[in-house]
């Protein structure tokens, strides 16, 4: 009775360090990768950065996330490109700039996930944020809508 016990308690305690280990290692390859984002995300830098190996990386991933790190990587950005749209003034930046800002250089594809995610273009995401109305019309990413979003890309 006391073995299985210490084996049961054994077990929850290697589950909540794995966890805690795996929010660890993908807290460490986001400030990493998103510390320079305009520069391209290379799993395999990010892999040698973090000194570990590819499956492990993508394990702690699918365990925080349920997403590989690519494309959590790259909702993230996205994000952070839509933040930059609504905060620049139109006049001054383009979504050009702003999305290589963000390491996105295929400007059409960049595009077409904006518009699927969002429901807008990027260009009308700038406009409204040009014109002050940073809130009103479009959709707002919340958590869950990024998780489900991260997982059909």
């Amino acid at each position: 009775m006391t073995i299985r016990y210490w084996s049961e308690s054994l077990s929850d305690v290697s589950c909540q360090s794995t966890s805690r280990s795996s929010r660890d290692l993908v807290g460490r390859a986001e400030a990493i990768a998103l510390a320079e984002p305009d520069s391209p995300l290379h799993i395999s830098a990010l892999c040698n950065a973090l000194a570990v190996s590819e499956r492990t990386l993508r394990k702690a991933f699918h365990t925080v996330h349920g997403a590989p790190p690519c494309r959590h990587l790259r909702m993230q950005r996205l994000s952070q490109a839509r933040l930059a749209l609504l905060s620049a003034d139109g006049n001054l930046a383009t979504v050009t700039e702003i999305a290589t800002l963000f390491g996105f250089v295929e400007l059409g594809r960049f595009s077409v996930e904006y518009r699927r995610v969002f429901g807008e273009s990027p260009s009308k995401t700038l406009q409204r944020g040009a014109t002050g109305q940073a809130h009103a019309g479009g959709r707002e990413l919340p958590s869950a809508k990024l998780q489900t979003a991260t997982t059909l890309a």
